[in-house]
């Protein structure tokens, strides 16, 4: 597959890259892109819940009444879980919602997502740029010359870029992220990712099938 390069001013560079078909075009595995998608988003959770429990909650620990001969259910302290103001039975605990996934999951789940990118035509490369200083306007800019004004976007770099970073966050819908570190969910979420051809290469390098070195 061949996608057309544009210039940082969202105008035809007059030139096309071809894609790794390891890396874009595989025969997407869902089950991968769920196993990674959710150790994404469990990762995520504070897992800082937590619920005060019968010997926690502030209370007296003396019977009540006297067990039996008043015509009443019998009863413990004020801190059972029954009564009004006492422990919460089963209640929340802190705890570490991670979850494992393998670094070839992990792999096959990035090249699955960026293979229904490319299919969806959901995919743009553009030349290596930097931008001298922060400028909202200009990234704006770029965004309407290429179509993608107020879609959610990903803008895809080789190595990161504080500046591209500072211009984009006030843009809705608008992330940048290295190439290395864009996750899976990044990937799906993102209705059009915008590459930067050092981007690809490096997500080509990280993802595509390496040659076996003859001896």
């Amino acid at each position: 597959m061949e996608l057309k390069v544009y210039r940082q001013d969202g105008s035809d560079a007059g030139r096309t890259v071809t894609l790794d078909p390891s890396v874009f075009d595989i025969k997407p595995n869902d089950h991968a892109l769920w196993l990674d998608v959710r150790a994404i988003q469990a990762a995520a959770r504070q897992g800082t819940h937590k619920a005060k429990e019968r010997s926690e909650v502030a209370g007296s620990r003396r019977k009540l009444y006297r067990q039996k001969g008043t015509g009443h259910a019998r009863a413990g302290d004020v801190k059972s879980p029954i009564r009004r103001g006492g422990g919460t039975m089963f209640g929340p605990r802190p705890r570490n919602y991670k979850l494992s996934v393998n670094r070839k999951t992990k792999q096959l789940a990035r090249r699955s997502a960026l293979t229904y990118k490319a299919r969806e035509e959901a995919l743009r490369i553009v030349e290596d740029f930097k931008l001298d200083a922060p400028s909202t306007r200009e990234v704006a800019s770029f965004l309407k010359e290429m179509e993608v004004t107020g879609r959610k976007v990903l803008i895809l770099t080789a190595e990161g870029d504080r500046v591209l970073y500072k211009s984009s966050r006030n843009i809705p819908k608008v992330s940048v992220r290295r190439a290395a570190g864009a996750c899976t969910l990044d990937l799906l979420d993102a209705h059009v990712i915008i590459m930067q051809e050092g981007a690809l290469e490096a997500l080509t390098e990280a993802l595509g099938e390496k040659e076996a070195v003859a001896e």
